[in-house]
């Protein structure tokens, strides 16, 4: 407003200033729904108004005052506009039911111009017992209701809030939904819905909010009707990420990374031509880096703006350009992904097997009523419910009527995190989102790469690997579908690779490409610290792409790093071969002083001491450990302290039931040695480093393939295996399968 009105002044002078306030407070109407921001909105705004209706005045001059009150209203923007207050009521009431009909007119008709504000970010979460509290999102989520329906946004008319989430789901992002239901979308649809569906005269929306819509795989349908409703869109990524792989500082005191969006329609619209996106981003050291630009901004033309694509779904960032976006994602080499397995409690997944039976006795031979609690009930698994096994289907007892005649689960080998080796059990009654298919295509023949498709890659490898099945988070703590096997079928037979890749890379290079080849070659141009580095800001849209050579001698040189890669990140579980044993080599650190075995003197902490280059762990001391051991990094994650972390006596991450406190009785020797051995791995990583960086220099340097050059993957070959697929969409009168509640608007909670 301040910045309205003091163009109207270096334009037309002080004299032409106290009109345009008037008219601006006739023209301006706002809602704040809380009485206390509602207060000072009309005070700090009537005080700016007639300040600058004033200001000009000589002394003496009689001060003019607004003719009436502004236009701000105490009411809730989400609320119904169709449903008028009831009558009958008490004074107070009665100037609460003027504020809310004086809204309603605002909301039902006049044409409108521009529609700006930082709407409220809060996704809802809400305990599973709690009846009580409202869910949010109003009119908006909802429409008007009418009673007797099974479900309340089956309740009356159809929401508005369903365009934005019926394009996800058409897309096969209804896993991601949970994302939307978020107050800064609710406040996007309702724009969109007021400016742009209630009138015909165009105008423009411009909000600054959360930044997740932009990429985001859950915002496909937002970003859909974004691109039909608007015919140009500017976009100011302020980044922000204070929970990511990439912390960046924040123009506001919050961790959510935000943009700025200014969204323009004409009078004439044309719904089936998708809207030019711009976008421009801030980089700063600081926060006052950021806004120091940002005030320095004077309109469009100062904005360094790269043009986004305009196809409906995708992210709102730049199309890239060079060499880096001809070469194929690796989605598209690798064409089946998933989830990986998401427990939703803490308590099934731990250290050793020994920890997870004392859990699983102390759980079952709990009363009835304490089983609920140890549990951990939630809206996907209930300790009384029945389950299905998660490949054969079969009927599964509830948890809460299995004694100690019973089997116990069968415990498996489980990646915790990058690098991390942890034991949980295989058990579908236990596991949110257990991802059953990665269980069943699960053997000695087996590997799962993961990356993350879908956010965007930190500082490190950009690929990692594993023998066991891997939780969702264990690429660096958080997840997404990354998960990729290499085989379709446990048995090895069949590659989740593109049909026809093998055998055009088998002609171009005059010899036989296996998937086990291609796998190692793409792990190693992903899989060290040097392409992180190199594409840092390609990287910035997510999807990492591989630099595929037409060199047969450089490709098999990448697949010789790749395998021994491969070897040291499964432990020497799978690609040995010359060199490459059923054990791993052992490297400089040592166990200097061994961590006592006392269980009254089990590790509490731990520290790095880099004068001598040692760890210590409770009372142990492990050395030499170099210090980008110590430091290694996986897009956030620090590979080295975060096992550690989840050894100590009070465990890191969250904690949900009192199961969580059952832990390891002692440090035992095995415990050690896995430490050693995480060490010599890492060890062994970074002295390959070398080789790795001048191997993709040497690919990057040279002539690769382009995605266009290469087979596309079909729908099918995308799809889960068939007989898995088969198996898990079997008709179950018992409870809901693997991805129960994947595309349900509930899984916010």
């Amino acid at each position: 407003m301040k910045h309205g009105l003091e163009k109207v002044r270096e334009r037309s002078g002080p004299g032409a200033v106290p009109a345009r306030a008037r008219q601006m407070a006739e023209n301006m109407h706002g809602f704040e729904v809380l009485v206390g921001p509602y207060a000072v909105a009309h005070l700090r705004l009537t005080q700016a108004l007639e300040g600058a209706m004033n200001e000009a005045k000589a002394a003496g001059e009689p001060e003019e005052k607004l003719a009436k009150r502004l236009n701000i209203y105490l009411a809730d923007t989400l609320e119904s506009p169709n449903h008028a207050p009831p009558g009958g009521l008490d004074l107070t009431h009665k100037a609460l039911t003027q504020e809310h009909e004086a809204a309603r007119k605002v909301k039902q008709g006049g044409d409108i111009l521009v529609c700006l504000g930082n709407p409220p970010y809060d996704r809802q979460q809400i305990d599973l017992n709690d009846t009580t509290t409202q869910r949010k999102g109003g009119w908006v989520r909802f429409g008007d209701q009418v009673e007797g329906a099974a479900k309340q946004e089956q309740q009356g008319e159809r929401p508005i809030f369903k365009d934005f989430t019926e394009p996800a789901t058409r897309a096969g992002a209804g896993v991601h939904l949970k994302n939307l239901y978020n107050d800064y979308v609710y406040f996007w649809r309702w724009a969109l819905w007021r400016l742009f569906e209630q009138q015909t005269c165009g105008g423009i929306v411009t909000f600054i909010t959360a930044s997740s819509y932009l990429a985001g795989p859950g915002f496909v349908g937002v970003r859909e009707v974004m691109r039909r409703t608007f015919d140009e869109l500017w976009i100011i990524d302020l980044g922000g990420d204070n929970i990511g792989t990439r912390k960046t500082p924040n123009v506001f005191s919050i961790l959510t990374p935000v943009a700025i969006a200014i969204g323009v329609r004409g009078a004439t619209p044309s719904s089936d031509k998708s809207a030019k996106v711009h976008y421009a981003k801030i980089d700063g050291a600081t926060r006052e880096d950021k806004l120091t630009q940002l005030e320095a901004v004077v309109g469009f033309t100062g904005m360094p703006w790269r043009d986004c694509s305009d196809e409906w779904h995708k992210p709102f960032l730049p199309v890239g350009k060079g060499d880096y976006f001809e070469w194929p994602l690796i989605s598209n080499l690798f064409p089946f992904q998933r989830s990986g397995s998401m427990f939703g409690r803490p308590w099934p997944v731990a250290e050793n097997a020994a920890t997870l039976k004392s859990r699983w006795s102390r759980l079952i031979s709990a009363s009835l009523s304490e089983k609920s609690k140890l549990f951990h009930n939630n809206n996907y698994r209930k300790v009384d419910k029945f389950y299905p096994h998660h490949s054969t289907r079969m009927k599964l007892p509830p948890v809460s009527e299995v004694t100690a005649k019973d089997d116990i689960p069968k415990i498996h080998e489980y990646l915790w995190r990058f690098l991390d080796r942890h034991f949980a059990f295989g058990d579908n009654r236990l596991n949110d989102r257990m991802a059953g298919i990665l269980w069943d295509l699960f053997s000695g023949k087996q590997i799962f790469l993961m990356t993350m498709t879908t956010k965007v890659l930190g500082v490190g490898a950009g690929l990692c690997v594993s023998a066991s099945i891997p939780d969702k988070d264990a690429f660096c703590g958080r997840g997404g579908k990354d998960v990729i096997p290499l085989y379709r079928d446990a048995a090895a037979t069949q590659p989740n690779v593109t049909g026809g890749l093998l055998d055009l890379l088998s002609g171009s290079y005059g010899f036989a490409v296996t998937a086990e080849a291609l796998a190692a070659y793409v792990y190693a141009l992903l899989g060290g610290q040097s392409y992180t580095k190199r594409f840092w800001n390609e990287l910035e849209t997510p999807g990492p792409r591989v630099p595929l050579t037409k060199d047969g001698g450089l490709f098999q040189r990448a697949v010789s790093l790749g395998e021994r890669m491969i070897w040291l990140h499964t432990y020497a579980e799978r690609f040995r071969g010359e060199g490459r044993g059923d054990e791993l080599t052992a490297g400089s650190a040592k166990c200097l002083k061994g961590v006592s075995d006392d269980p009254a003197r089990y590790p509490e902490d731990f520290a790095y001491d880099e004068t001598v280059g040692e760890i210590r762990v409770g009372d142990g001391r492990f050395g030499p450990v170099a210090k980008d051991v110590w430091e290694f990094e996986v897009s956030g994650l620090k590979v080295v302290q975060s096992w550690l972390g989840y050894r100590m006596k009070k465990r890191a991450g969250k904690k949900s039931s009192p199961l969580d406190d059952i832990r390891p009785e002692r440090w035992t020797a095995r415990m050690s040695e896995e430490l050693l051995e995480l060490l010599w791995v890492l060890e062994a990583t970074l002295a390959m480093e070398p080789d790795l960086s001048a191997t993709l220099d040497a690919v990057v340097a040279g002539s690769c393939f382009k995605a266009d050059d290469l087979p596309a993957p079909t729908e099918a070959e995308r799809a889960a295996p068939k007989s898995a697929r088969a198996a898990a969409t079997q008709h179950d009168l018992f409870g809901a399968g693997d991805d129960e509640g994947d595309s349900d608007e509930e899984d916010e909670e």
